[in-house]
């Protein structure tokens, strides 16, 4: 440090040293002023509730209000916004006569607002589920009372919300799975009756008509088998009765040639002769064949020529006997039995029409019925998820009405405030001796600074640019002292008494409470 800054530093303190009274003075102004500011501010009285959320224990549920996953502090923040609406907030103030010299002057809106604004703290507290609900105000008493009225507000707010949504939750989901059931139901009924339709084109058919289109073929195939297998046997008999036939014809000719010089051969070789080479002919040929067709044209011709076709007709004409009568009998079961697998054979020739007519279908159906039962799949899914979602918004309001859902409870209610958070005395009494000890050594220096005398000798030199050789002490007579001293003492004493009095009105208004430290 050079010989300058310690001159200047000696400078301040002389001056210091010199304007100590008026330091002082200032400096009880500024304290006496910083009491009366204190005691003219309305104090300002918290009082705190604290309070925790209980996250519920039993069978949590994705339609629960909440679940684990849910934070904290968003359930508080939730909660705090319908605890803090203008309702619920006007009620209070209704309720407490809060502000009641503002009631009068500001509208409800406002006085909510600022209410809301610089009335009410909610504060989440650091590592758990625990938060703080504060009022300020004026009375201690109404401060301690409202802030345990919002206390209890968290908790109904809480309690009902959870109850109202968990009821709409459960009246929701009812409503969608009654419209999903009658959709899921039309929907069945729609797929009834397209499978009671089409049941045989089905896909789940395909195995059993492939199965069955392939009996009856072998079926039809064993038919046809039977039926050639019975045609040739027709054909056998049918030569049969033609071999028994010939032999009784030409027996028949025989016993004629015997007894021809009674009757007279020309009438059995034109009537009887054509009759019974037709019936010998008619077991081996059918009707359209050209030789019965002659046969029958000429027997019309020589009957219409006689005149009386019984009249022609010889004794022995009629070819039967036992064993003819047997094959004829044979021949008519086969033609029974052939008649029979025809029919058959046309209703399986039908059946298999109708086994190929479904198995060509398949595909088809099998698209169609894939495009209802996905649709269907995916609506019984949902349904089914309804049912379950169903059950335990159910079992969700069970646990709301019984209050056993996650719920906020009070673990230490708001006390009475016994001292005010605002004004803060300390910090008003630091800012009066700073602004008293400030504004006088401010004043000091001014005064110094417009003096026109000198104190200092090194002023002086700089001054006069002359050096100084001597410094002569002011010397005052006794009477020009005593004043001195006298007034001096008066400003001592002065100083003492109203220091007195500042610190002595501290000590009262303290023991009075209207100061709190």
């Amino acid at each position: 440090m050079d010989l300058e800054q310690r001159l200047l530093i000696k400078k301040n303190l002389d001056i210091l040293l010199r304007r100590k009274k008026t330091l002082v003075l200032f400096l009880l102004l500024g304290i006496a002023g910083g009491v009366f500011y204190y005691l003219q501010q309305p104090k300002i009285y918290e009082s705190t509730a604290l309070l925790q959320y209980q996250r519920q224990n039993v069978n949590p549920t994705a339609l629960t209000p909440d679940d684990s996953r849910t934070l904290t502090r968003d359930v508080v923040d939730t909660v705090g916004l319908q605890v803090t609406r203008r309702s619920s907030l006007e009620e209070i103030i209704r309720q407490f006569n809060l502000y009641p010299d503002r009631q009068a002057t500001m509208p409800m809106e406002k006085l909510v607002g600022s209410m809301r604004k610089n009335n009410i703290i909610i504060q989440l507290l650091e590592g758990g589920d625990v938060f703080e609900v504060s009022f300020k105000g004026n009375d201690q008493q109404k401060v301690r009372d409202v802030a345990n009225a919002l206390a209890q507000r968290f908790i109904e707010e809480n309690k009902a919300s959870r109850q109202h949504r968990a009821s709409q939750t459960s009246a929701y989901i009812m409503d969608e799975l009654e419209i999903v059931k009658k959709s899921l139901d039309e929907k069945q009924k729609t797929m009834r009756d397209y499978k009671k339709r089409y049941h045989n084109e089905m896909a789940d058919q395909l195995l059993n008509n492939t199965s069955r289109l392939n009996a009856l073929q072998e079926q039809y195939q064993a038919l046809q088998t039977n039926r050639l297998t019975l045609e040739q046997t027709r054909l056998q008999v049918q030569d049969r009765m033609a071999e028994r036939i010939a032999q009784l014809y030409q027996q028949t000719l025989d016993s004629a040639a015997t007894s021809g010089s009674g009757q007279g051969s020309g009438n059995l070789t034109s009537a009887d002769q054509i009759r019974l080479r037709l019936q010998s002919l008619q077991p081996r040929y059918t009707d359209n064949h050209p030789e019965i067709k002659r046969l029958k044209k000429l027997l019309r011709n020589r009957e219409a020529a006689s005149g009386d076709p019984a009249a022609t007709e010889p004794s022995g004409g009629n070819l039967e006997d036992s064993h003819l009568s047997q094959l004829k009998q044979q021949l008519e079961n086969i033609d029974f039995s052939i008649s029979r697998l025809m029919d058959e054979r046309e209703n399986m020739r039908e059946k298999i029409a109708q086994y190929e007519e479904w198995i060509a279908a398949a595909p088809t159906r099998e698209a169609e019925w894939a495009a209802l039962t996905r649709d269907y799949e995916q609506l019984h899914e949902y349904y089914q998820r309804l049912v379950t979602q169903s059950l335990q918004a159910d079992s969700a309001v069970s646990l709301e009405n019984q209050l056993q859902g996650s719920q906020f409870r009070i673990i230490d209610s708001a006390h009475f405030p016994e001292k005010p958070i605002e004004p803060e005395f300390m910090l008003i009494l630091m800012v009066s001796v700073a602004l008293g000890l400030g504004i006088g050594g401010g004043l000091s220096y001014s005064l110094e600074f417009l003096g026109t005398s000198f104190k200092n000798p090194v002023d002086l030199e700089k001054f006069l640019d002359l050096p100084v050789v001597c410094a002569l002490p002011n010397v005052l007579t006794k009477g020009e002292l005593r004043r001195r001293k006298a007034a001096s003492g008066v400003r001592t004493l002065f100083l003492a008494f109203f220091g007195v009095t500042v610190l002595s009105g501290i000590f009262y208004f303290w023991q009075q409470g209207m100061i709190i430290l």
